[in-house]
């Protein structure tokens, strides 16, 4: 059976359970990383050197980073999620790399402070500059969302399901944000999807 390391507190994790319910993967998660210690035992060194979740094993087979993980599990299905025309493939994976590089480094600030430090430790100033990168990244997607239905397209791929759990995140901290019409849309049809259960229907954490 798939085996996926990591707490469903994670972003990255969610990323990876969501993917694999889509898929209609049968699968086990094992909690990891954070209070649940695990990571920085030998064993899970040996597999994952960083010391950091997820972690997927797939029989003999040991694979981290998160949207790689992705991308492996809609392969391997032969799943419409990952396009077989070369052109929408690379578009979703830069959709997932932007993610990965841009839309989550510019909003994991506010997201520390609001989620996992205590309101008398709070940064208001970091939280405040955390936004001010992030809405920016927010109208850039509304504006992609409000020509297609998908983040690659008419259908949906392999490039949602990071983009789902960063807006996840977003939408979960305490504070006002702007109307992104299209992306609210967008977010409501995953949302609504059964898969997304016991994923993007949990609070931050």
């Amino acid at each position: 059976m798939l085996r996926i390391w990591g707490r469903i507190s994670s972003i990255n994790v969610r990323k990876v359970v969501l993917c694999a319910q889509l898929l209609e993967l049968e699968f086990e998660r094992i909690d990891a990383g954070m209070s649940h210690g695990v990571v920085n035992t030998p064993d899970y060194l040996a597999k994952n050197p960083n010391g950091l979740v997820p972690l997927m094993e797939d029989g003999e087979f040991c694979l981290w980073e998160s949207n790689a993980i992705v991308r492996y599990l809609c392969a391997r299905e032969g799943s419409t999620l990952y396009p077989q025309n070369l052109q929408q493939r690379a578009d979703a994976e830069r959709w997932m790399d932007w993610q990965q590089t841009t839309l989550n480094r510019a909003g994991g600030a506010a997201f520390v402070q609001w989620i996992r430090t205590p309101d008398d430790q709070r940064d208001r100033q970091a939280i405040g500059a955390s936004v001010a990168k992030t809405e920016p990244l927010f109208d850039q997607l509304d504006r992609h969302l409000s020509l297609q239905p998908f983040m690659a397209g008419d259908t949906l791929t392999m490039a949602d399901i990071p983009i789902a759990c960063e807006v996840h995140r977003w939408w979960g901290l305490p504070q006002p944000r702007p109307a992104w019409p299209h992306v609210e849309r967008w977010y409501a049809g995953l949302l609504a999807m059964p898969a997304s259960r016991g994923v993007l229907d949990l609070p931050l954490a």
